[in-house]
């Protein structure tokens, strides 16, 4: 197994500022990709068969958001977790956890409220894992 996740989706009540906030946060542009009965703008994905994809959903209440039950999703915070929290807050989210050493081995981790209400955390690499 090369990654313990392959898909994500993240829930959202307005498909609209979500998706404002993850390409503000991100700077990437997210896909559509509505079905009928659900609305889902995907991360950008270099390579299906070897990385992790993910959405912000809204399925009219199938997927719910909220700040302190379900898993807590670790996005890609590298280089720097601090870069993506401070576009975080300045998109709109509030900071629950600021940037925290884990361990020399482990990185740095922080945790935020989305603009949908989720806890969502930003992880990032040991600089000594970074390749230049």
């Amino acid at each position: 197994m090369k990654h313990a996740i392959s898909w994500f989706e993240i829930p959202a009540t307005d498909i609209d500022r979500a998706q404002q906030f993850y390409e503000a946060v991100f700077q990437v542009k997210l896909t559509n990709m509505d079905f009928d009965n659900m609305k889902m703008r995907a991360f950008p994905l270099d390579d299906p068969m070897d990385g992790v994809g993910g959405t912000i959903i809204d399925t009219g209440g199938f997927h719910k958001p909220s700040a302190t039950e379900g898993p807590l999703l670790y996005l890609n915070g590298n280089p720097d977790v601090q870069i993506f929290l401070d576009r975080a807050q300045a998109a709109g989210a509030t900071v629950m956890v600021p940037k925290t050493k884990i361990g020399e081995d482990y990185g740095y981790m922080a945790i935020i409220l989305d603009s949908e209400g989720n806890r969502i955390a930003f992880h990032s690499v040991p600089e000594k894992y970074l390749q230049p």
